[in-house]
């Protein structure tokens, strides 16, 4: 039995289900052919195959698109449509100056005419206007990234300082209509906060951007402490938004691969939400209980989306963390395998999408002289996993719902 080979296939399988194509087609079910003009932005890590899935399905009816997406996620041409790749998790000058060619596109439009809005995660930086200087901007992220704050943390700082997030580009788009389809990468699917919401109505408050800022004791010019200050919209008229995919079908997905492999699969959870070291040795904690238990195949799937608390130089992303932390726990145990890994196909910033450890890995470090705990504590997972074959590359997949751990066991002889 290979169970890394299982392994690779309740991967595949999970991520083939939550390509966005059959998602974006059946939001397009609702969609009304607008009287004036149709013109369509996408952004995002799954922009291209979101705006390829509608340019296939509207043809010519889209006369003029703009796809910004994360380097490397350009697929090839789509007839009529612009593609700017650009800066993550930090936006860049290509985010700054793609960003200014969606608001020129869309300031002529009339009311008589629509934007056809294709949204996924990563936008937040992908897409910037920023009300402060760039790089008051870069520092606050950076800060918010290397003190672990979550994602609906970091957007509600970023949308306040952003002309285009927390409703704004909705606002620049009107009188035109606006017809959103959001593919979410936020556990729970707060459509204000994927990609900070450039079409939502705001939800969060500037008392709570404020709290953030104190709790993590962050070093802010007085520039962005004014603009947290200041209220975002609150109501839209112009925007009808369809949601469409999200984690919990990542993780049924990789529970219907189980059952097609023999193994009886459990959803822990599809919201994890916490330090991805402490995801890792949860996972591994669960192995150490049933190893000794279970009496035939068994899996067990965690869906939601971690964070890494920086505290060295190295390099590395969430899923690579999760899985060597669970490496330890799982050391010794036979017949375990853990993988975990980002449904867009990156990592951190990294090429791997992601982490695979079996019982052997950590003596395998070992014997190289790599220690797990200095490793993390360096937050090098990267290198060390790439020593001992655990890096999984899979290259930009067209999605991004979150990320996917799943851990496998067989009964021992």
């Amino acid at each position: 039995m290979n169970m890394r080979k299982d392994a690779a296939q309740i991967m595949q399988a999970s991520l083939h289900a939550v390509l966005p194509d059959a998602a974006v087609r059946r939001a397009l079910q609702s969609f009304r052919q607008p009287e004036g003009r149709l013109v369509m932005v996408a952004l995002g890590k799954a922009a291209w195959q979101m705006a390829h899935a509608a340019s296939d399905a509207l043809g010519n009816a889209i006369e003029e698109g703009i796809v910004i997406t994360k380097y490397g996620h350009d697929m090839g041409p789509i007839p009529r449509t612009a593609i700017w790749q650009a800066g993550h998790p930090i936006p860049d000058q290509n985010s700054f100056d793609a960003t200014a060619a969606a608001i020129e596109l869309v300031q002529p439009l009339r009311q008589q005419d629509t934007v056809l809005l294709l949204i996924s995660g990563g936008g937040s930086a992908l897409f910037e206007k920023p009300l402060c200087p760039p790089d008051e901007l870069t520092d606050m992220t950076d800060q918010l990234m290397r003190c672990g704050a979550n994602i609906v943390e970091i957007n509600t700082l970023r949308k306040r300082v952003s002309a285009v997030k927390g409703g704004r580009f909705a606002q620049l788009c009107a009188p035109a209509q606006v017809f959103s389809i959001v593919l979410s990468d936020i556990v729970g699917d707060p459509l204000d906060m994927i990609a900070s919401g450039p079409a939502y109505p705001d939800q969060s408050t500037s008392e709570q951007a404020i709290s953030i800022v104190q709790k993590y004791g962050l070093h802010l010019s007085p520039t962005i402490l004014s603009l947290l200050e200041q209220p975002l919209p609150h109501t839209l008229d112009n925007v009808e938004t369809h949601i469409t995919g999200s984690v919990r079908e990542l993780c049924t997905a990789a529970a219907a691969q189980c059952r097609a492999l023999r193994y009886d699969p459990v959803i822990l959870t599809d919201s994890l939400s916490c330090e991805a070291r402490e995801a890792g040795s949860f996972l591994a904690a669960v192995a150490q209980y049933q190893a000794r238990i279970c009496q035939a195949p068994c899996a067990f799937i965690a869906g939601g989306e971690t964070v890494v608390h920086i505290t060295g130089t190295g390099k590395g992303g969430r899923n690579q963390e999760l899985a060597l932390s669970a490496a330890r726990g799982l050391s010794g145990i036979p017949n375990a395998v853990l993988f975990s890994v980002g449904s867009d196909g990156t990592d951190g910033p990294t090429d791997a999408a992601g982490g695979i450890v079996d019982g052997s890995t950590r003596d395998a470090l070992l014997a190289q002289g790599i220690g797990i705990e200095a490793v993390l504590q360096q937050n090098d997972a990267y290198t060390a996993l790439d020593r001992v074959g655990g890096l999984i590359r899979t290259g930009p997949t067209g999605t991004n719902v979150n990320d996917v751990a799943v851990l496998l066991l067989r009964p021992h002889p």
